[in-house]
């Protein structure tokens, strides 16, 4: 399938947001909008990985949208894993992205990247990686009416001691929220997530898949931590819930 792409430029009180845009070249048979769908990022931020992950979304017929978290730190700062086998040191520098982080920093910018991309309050599904999934769920808390069903693969801070950690308010969550987590995972064990998974056990609307023997980072192809099983496994699982949650139409400002 053929895809339209670009990069917004979205001026913001604290510097310029880059948010990217993937999506089929066209409208769909109905002949309205397709289905949005905005990513998360993990810590490296959007690099190769991102770009081909929303490559293949868009292709399976999504308006996919995915704000730079990172624009406080430069324009589309991101390690790619040779950068990182080659120079350790730039891990540190991720780390020092991740510390520099809110959750009200980054509610904010995906405010801003709605506001950017025309969506209107209906029909928006969400996948968050690592870190993106904290802010899948505080997304879907705080906009139950926008987002209506979201992801988060390879979860990171599901659970802190924080007054705002997700898990404090598990019944905030009304849309269908899918979690892939890997039981070998060094960066984020089950442990960490425990609190979390006792608070959602009971919630119809909360799915959990445990995939054996996958580490954190399962989703990228190409990647040391790439697990098949567990990747295209949540895969699977995200694209049913989009298909039952969201309207082959989500209407588009201008549409």
């Amino acid at each position: 399938m053929d895809l339209f792409e670009e990069i917004l430029n979205v001026p913001t009180d604290e510097g310029e947001m880059a948010v990217v845009i993937k999506q089929p070249v066209g409208s769909p048979a109905t002949g309205r909008s397709w289905p949005t769908v905005m990513i998360m990022i993990d810590a490296p931020g959007i690099r190769k990985a991102t770009h081909e992950f929303m490559a293949k979304l868009a292709s399976s017929g999504y308006r996919v949208i995915t704000p730079d978290l990172h624009h406080r730190q430069g324009r589309m700062v991101h390690v790619e894993p040779e950068q990182a086998a080659a120079d350790p040191s730039l891990r540190g520098n991720v780390k020092g992205w991740i510390a520099a982080m809110t959750d009200e920093q980054i509610q904010r910018d995906i405010d801003q990247a709605l506001a950017a991309t025309g969506v209107v309050h209906s029909s928006l599904g969400t996948i968050g990686f690592c870190l993106g999934a904290r802010a899948v769920v505080q997304a879907m808390a705080r906009l139950p009416d926008q987002f209506v069903c979201g992801a988060g693969w390879h979860p990171s801070f599901l659970a802190d001691n924080k007054a705002d950690s997700p898990h404090r308010t598990p019944e905030q969550i009304v849309g269908d929220l899918y979690l892939g987590i890997g039981d070998a995972d060094q960066v984020q064990s089950i442990a960490m997530h425990q609190r979390f998974l006792d608070a959602t056990a009971e919630m119809p609307n909360v799915d959990v898949d445990i995939w054996a023997g996958a580490d954190h980072g399962f989703t990228w192809p190409g990647y040391a931590t790439y697990n098949k099983a567990a990747s295209e496994g949540s895969w699977t699982k995200t694209i049913a819930m989009f298909e039952r949650n969201l309207t082959p139409y989500a209407t588009i400002r201008g549409s």
